[in-house]
């Protein structure tokens, strides 16, 4: 029998994470009108870097190209030049499907989770550098 989820669970779901951080470049997307003022300006302000993030160590606009990119795949699906391909070994038939699933269900979410807050600091950060916010 289907259960249905209340709305505490709903929002630990895959696709209120992916509407979140669609939602969030989408703001983000609108609220940079001059991309190039990003160029050179570092993405953390001084504070330390937290774990997992990495790729996010270079400018601010090349962070706000890979999220808008990462919205676009997540949106319009990836061409099929850009699939990756899965060594054989990486999985094997053997594997317990429940549980192939729920992991990357866990690790897409987070990674989801991580890559909203960075949308929105990056949104923040712009409003701070062309004096829109204090």
């Amino acid at each position: 029998m289907m259960q249905i989820c209340d709305s505490s669970n709903q929002k630990n779901s895959l696709f209120t994470a992916m509407t979140r951080f669609i939602g969030a470049v989408n703001n983000m997307d609108q609220t940079v009108m001059v991309p190039s003022l990003l160029r050179d300006v570092p993405l953390d302000d001084g504070a330390e870097p937290k774990p997992g993030s990495s790729f996010f160590h270079q400018d601010m606009y090349s962070s706000y190209v890979l999220l808008k990119s990462i919205r676009n795949h997540m949106e319009w699906g990836v061409l099929q030049g850009d699939q990756r391909r899965w060594d054989k070994d990486d999985v094997t038939e053997e594997d317990d499907l429940e549980k192939q699933f729920h992991f990357h269900l866990n690790g897409l979410h987070s990674i989801l989770s991580k890559l909203t807050l960075t949308t929105d600091m990056l949104t923040n950060r712009y409003k701070e550098e062309v004096g829109c916010r204090k």
